[in-house]
């Protein structure tokens, strides 16, 4: 096996080259290249929005959601700033002085769901079983902040059950539907990447869905928090997540 980079397991751009080598999983990512001018052009006409996120980072920290419109130019949001430029030129600027010789990465924009005006997504945390087969242990929605971009626990994001976020948007069968599919998708992703990091026993899957109800991959987590599930007050999803975190521990000390 060939060996990986230094420090590639915080690198979000390397887990995304690992993942786009799985047929049944590329269709599911967005759009991911690399920060520089040329890109940042070519995408911001291409899709309209995008996230600007940095190679390396967790919690959301230092993600840019940017915008284009026709006649309003160019905006951007870090946190609750927003700025507006009449030109992509000082639109660039402003992205590059901000960015500095940090590595940062583009991701085509998706339009997620909202809940009472919020955005939210969806965190799958895939496990490996005491048999040594990955499981979804855990999904739970996270409702972003609302004058936030992002929907972190630690940016102010509420874990939230995803039966209530998507109730207003499809019937009971389709969202036990939707679930399944996202949980597949989780396993699948686990399993490619096991290949690279054959040591690892749980990931966090974050799912962003738009308006078709597509999933999308927007990040997958190395070392997922897996307290967030306690916040709901069902806990039985909560004490299977820790059961299978404290079997892969005690394998790890032995």
């Amino acid at each position: 096996m060939t060996a990986k980079p230094i420090h590639s397991g915080l690198s979000k751009w390397y887990k995304t080259q690992l993942l786009l080598k799985n047929e049944t999983i590329k269709g599911f990512i967005p759009d991911t290249r690399r920060f520089n001018r040329r890109n940042l052009e070519q995408m911001m006409h291409g899709y309209g929005m995008i996230y600007i996120k940095p190679e390396r980072g967790t919690y959301g920290m230092g993600v840019i959601r940017a915008e284009r419109k026709d006649r309003q130019g160019y905006m951007y949001q870090y946190e609750e700033t927003v700025r507006r430029f009449a030109t992509f030129e000082a639109f660039h600027h402003s992205l590059a002085t901000r960015i500095g010789k940090r590595s940062y990465l583009l991701q085509k924009g998706i339009h997620l769901l909202k809940h009472h005006g919020r955005r939210f997504d969806i965190r799958v945390m895939v496990q490996l079983s005491p048999k040594g087969v990955w499981e979804a242990t855990g999904i739970i929605g996270r409702l972003g902040h609302p004058r936030k971009i992002v929907t972190n626990y630690h940016s102010g994001g509420k874990p939230t059950a995803v039966e209530h976020l998507l109730s207003t948007h499809l019937s009971a069968q389709q969202l036990v539907q939707l679930k399944g599919e996202m949980n597949r998708l989780g396993t699948r992703i686990a399993r490619q990447l096991k290949k690279t990091y054959p040591h690892h026993r749980q990931f966090g899957v974050d799912v962003g869905l738009d308006h078709s109800l597509k999933p999308w991959i927007i990040e997958v987590n190395m070392n997922p928090d897996p307290y967030i599930f306690n916040q709901l007050k069902d806990k039985s999803m909560y004490r299977r997540v820790m059961r299978y975190r404290g079997l892969g521990l005690k394998r790890k000390c032995r």
